[in-house]
């Protein structure tokens, strides 16, 4: 089984078992999928973990690069502010939604 193969697969049993669903198709005809943040933990612990651990190192790789600040409240809760460059490399990471525009689906009006 080659990659394409196996990651198909991983792709279908998350869609059977409801850890994801496709939310439509990008403009390049790409399917865009969408985790069930309200199972997703229980249903396939193992993708959510692997889904955290991706924004984290995204974020730290940001971070290192200079493309993030992150300040601080009175209360030690961290808001992270993105240059305009990191917000571009963030969305294109999937670190930040993709607009509504930029989906197409059963919802989608032409």
């Amino acid at each position: 089984m080659d990659d394409e193969e196996y990651y198909n697969e991983k792709i279908n049993y998350y869609i059977e078992i409801g850890a994801i669903r496709i939310a439509g198709v990008d403009a390049d005809g790409e399917y865009i999928f969408e985790l069930n943040e309200d199972t997703v933990k229980e249903l396939a612990p193992e993708l959510w973990d692997s889904r955290m651990d991706y924004i984290d190192s995204s974020l730290l790789e940001l971070y290192e690069e200079g493309l993030i600040d992150v300040e601080y409240d009175e209360n030690l809760e961290a808001t992270i502010i993105l240059s305009p460059e990191g917000f571009d490399i963030a969305k294109e990471k999937g670190l930040i939604p993709i607009e509504p525009e930029g989906i197409y689906n059963d919802e989608t009006e032409f």
